[in-house]
């Protein structure tokens, strides 16, 4: 596996856990009930042909993530030699079945295995159980999935900061540089008080500016348990994940097609529609139109009691404030990006076009430089989980004139009057 698909891997192992492992206070008997439910359920697992996860699975990620002090990477998988093969069946038996149920789309999972055995289809003594079979066609997308009302139900959070849900809407016109630009409204909602910790239009629904808006929601109201979002490609994104499962913050996506759960942004962004809105008769620089937002957001919205909860938003938020967790005081290093290099033998590292000097313990090692693209010249590299500070550039005119000792310390040697060169001395 490549490390991108390790990554995978690991934070989808963590949605497994994160509820249960990020839990205040968890009985014996809720935990069992959280680790049956995800039993039960059928999962697209990335990089697996397998739907069902088994219980000691589940505890096993439990003690690796808690017994590392929570270090994502411990929940990276172990390769196997037999990777996308069947090991109950063999390639034939595996071919024979495919063909059968195309010809038989409609057939019982028995009926297909009498039909195999009629058909002479199994190597002589083979025996095949209703559960590999089932497991086998449904991996190749084969098992059709019968139709059944669903069971919704009215949720609410607990506590404030249990669990936000987030959007984007899409906005008004907006003048940038004297030329009309579409804007996006992103927002977050508490789910328990119906607080907004953070909403702001800009000019993309694209991953860089949700997480500014993310990052801008901490900061002002701490960290979340659960974040509720839609699948749009920002939402997606494996930086948003990375960053949630970093700290602590499980990250759950609506079901496709199914707006019901998002209920409480999309009643928020009505309310934006029906009362902010009609209020901007003409187009505004975009801080203008943000300027005017937050002000209705604090001034009115926050202010006014709710319908559903009989309080207003602040008053509710702030009824209940022992169980926040703060963001942490190094919350900007979290959304920082992540560049995989290998540390070449002369020490050096090219990132985005130039050059940079790594330390003399990391040549040949691949590390991960962590940056901010408005910050080019502050670029933290990493190994093992270890920091090594930050990159220098290389000055190739000093590295000219550093000479090594045994020891392979440097010593640089500054000449003036040109005294310190010392031609044909190297023959």
């Amino acid at each position: 596996m490549t490390e991108d698909e390790k990554k995978e891997v690991a934070l989808f192992r963590y949605g497994i856990i994160s509820e249960i492992v990020n839990a205040k206070e968890l009985s014996w008997g809720e935990q069992e009930r959280l680790i049956r439910e995800r039993c039960e359920r059928k999962w697209s697992m990335p990089h697996s042909g397998k739907t069902r996860i088994g219980r000691s699975c589940i505890l096993n990620w439990i003690k690796a993530y808690k017994e590392s002090n929570r270090d994502i990477k411990t929940l990276y998988p172990h390769g196997r030699c037999d990777k996308g093969r069947s090991r109950a069946l063999d390639e034939e038996t595996g071919m024979s079945l495919i063909r059968l149920r195309k010809e038989m789309p409609k057939a019982t999972v028995p009926v297909l295995i009498g039909a195999m055995e009629s058909r002479n289809l199994l190597m002589p003594g083979v025996k095949l159980a209703e559960t590999t079979v089932y497991r086998f066609l449904n991996s190749q997308g084969l098992m059709k999935q019968s139709e059944r009302q669903e069971d919704r139900r009215k949720f609410e959070a607990s506590d404030p900061n249990e669990i936000w849900q987030s959007d984007v809407m899409h906005g008004p016109e907006v003048y940038v540089e004297g030329k009309k630009r579409k804007s996006y409204l992103i927002a977050i909602i508490d789910d328990h008080s119906r607080l907004i910790p953070h909403a702001a239009f800009y000019l993309s629904e694209g991953v860089d500016t949700y997480l500014d808006a993310l990052e801008q929601a901490f900061l002002k109201r701490g960290l979340p348990r659960k974040l509720y979002v839609d699948n749009g490609p920002a939402f997606r994104s494996r930086q948003l994940e990375y960053i949630t499962a970093s700290l602590g913050v499980t990250l759950i996506h609506a079901r496709p097609y199914k707006p019901q759960g998002k209920g409480k942004i999309e009643r928020w962004f009505r309310v934006v529609r029906t009362s902010f809105l009609p209020k901007i008769r003409d187009i505004l620089k975009l801080w203008q139109l943000n300027e005017w937002l937050a002000g209705w957001i604090d001034e009115e919205y926050h202010r006014r009691r709710h319908g559903s909860t009989g309080q207003s938003p602040f008053q509710r938020f702030t009824a209940n404030m022992e169980c926040l967790r703060p963001a942490p005081d190094d919350l900007r290093d979290y959304f920082r990006k992540v560049a995989r290099r290998k540390v070449a033998k002369d020490r050096s590292i090219t990132f985005d076009g130039k050059l940079y000097e790594a330390p003399v313990s990391l040549i040949g090692k691949q590390v991960e430089l962590l940056y901010h693209e408005n910050d080019p010249d502050h670029i933290e590299i990493k190994w093992n989980n270890e920091s090594y500070g930050i990159l220098r550039p290389v000055d190739v005119h000093v590295n000219c004139r550093v000479k090594r000792d045994e020891n392979n310390m440097n010593d640089v040697i500054i000449t003036t009057d040109g005294s310190g060169y010392k031609g044909g001395d190297l023959l």
